[in-house]
């Protein structure tokens, strides 16, 4: 197991627990997210970890390659698939919107997420992205902060160039900063036309969790 994985399953619980030690930043990064994610609609966040912010959206699904943070995200009702944002079990056009919150700085090929989320979106649909910011005040308290360095040493952070590409490379348009504060930034996009490319995969349970193949 690559060690970015390694960490997120040695201590799930750990990570679980920062946003109940951290509730001030917790409720901060949930009410930057609030004018940008739907109230309405299906929706998605790849990358959901422990469900802390799909359950207060009342997103419904969600994937992650932590078998650790899934199980908690089950626990609150969050319907999870193990699995990767590269390579997406759902058929096109299935989601209302998709939530990425502090996951792209984890992404083995951010391009391919991006152009996933495009296909699985309904004409329409929206991207919502909260990242931390390269170099920016929240990346350098982060660092030095124990259970959060823990995890974010193994993350390569981007800029709000950097992600604007990815939007704009996968064919999303009205790309906008919604919130952007201390180095914290949460951005949207439309798709705007379908996509076509669904990649057949199998699913199997696996302890209670639905794990994604390819073939």
């Amino acid at each position: 197991m690559i060690p970015v994985r390694r960490v997120f399953e040695d201590y799930a619980n750990d990570y679980d627990r920062w946003f109940d030690e951290h509730h001030d930043v917790y409720e901060a990064q949930l009410r930057m997210l609030h004018r940008a994610v739907p109230r309405h609609g299906l929706g998605l966040e790849v990358g959901v970890g422990s469900g802390r912010f799909a359950v207060p959206f009342g997103i419904r699904c969600g994937i992650d390659p932590s078998r650790g943070l899934a199980q908690i995200a089950k626990v609150r009702g969050i319907e999870v698939v193990l699995g990767e944002g590269e390579h997406l079990p759902y058929r096109e056009a299935s989601f209302d919107y998709v939530l990425m919150m502090t996951v792209i700085c984890f992404l083995d090929d951010a391009i391919a997420v991006f152009h996933e989320v495009y296909r699985v979106l309904k004409p329409g649909g929206i991207l919502v992205v909260g990242f931390i910011e390269k170099d920016g005040e929240i990346h350098r308290i982060y660092q030095e902060e124990s259970t959060k360095g823990r995890f974010l040493r193994f993350a390569k952070f981007r800029t709000v160039g950097n992600v604007d590409r990815f939007f704009s490379d996968a064919g999303f348009r009205q790309v906008s900063i919604i919130e952007r504060a201390r180095g914290f930034c949460v951005m949207s996009g439309q798709a705007v036309r379908e996509r076509s490319g669904y990649q057949p995969v199998s699913i199997v349970i696996s302890d209670g969790l639905p794990v994604v193949y390819f073939f």
